[in-house]
């Protein structure tokens, strides 16, 4: 993050220096509205590549290489075993909505669908399920 913030920091300066390089009197007085659209155009490029890059940002899905047959008995889709995945690490709904680029609401289904195949009644008791089924270690 810090590197990109590095980037379209010296791309800002390299464009300032530009300005003064082209003599800054002369484009600008003659050009001022055309140049402040230029730069604040450029500005909200740079800011919507930086946000849709962070936004498409997503981690890797996890290799399950637990129990397959488990997996596929109880219907398990890959999307629900990364939701365990991270029910595992602790996370509450909304850093895994965070972390899967998916809504708060899309995690409660997940979880709720978790609890029922895995008839459990509290995540804890999904994970501890899972793991004694060898789904997650």
């Amino acid at each position: 993050m810090w590197r990109r913030i590095v980037l379209y920091g010296a791309l800002l300066a390299a464009g300032t220096l530009l300005l003064e390089w082209l003599d800054y009197q002369r484009l600008v007085r003659s050009h001022a509205g055309d140049v402040y659209v230029f730069l604040i155009a450029c500005g909200f490029l740079a800011l919507g590549v930086f946000l849709g890059m962070k936004g498409m940002a997503r981690p890797a899905a996890r290799g399950f290489d637990g129990n397959p047959r488990a997996v596929a008995t109880l219907g398990l889709s890959p999307r629900e075993l990364e939701v365990l995945d991270e029910l595992r690490a602790g996370r509450s709904n909304q850093e895994i909505a965070e972390r899967l680029g998916v809504s708060p609401n899309t995690v409660k289904t997940h979880v709720a669908r978790l609890l029922d195949k895995l008839g459990a009644k509290r995540r804890g008791d999904a994970v501890a399920r899972a793991r004694e089924l060898g789904i997650v270690r």
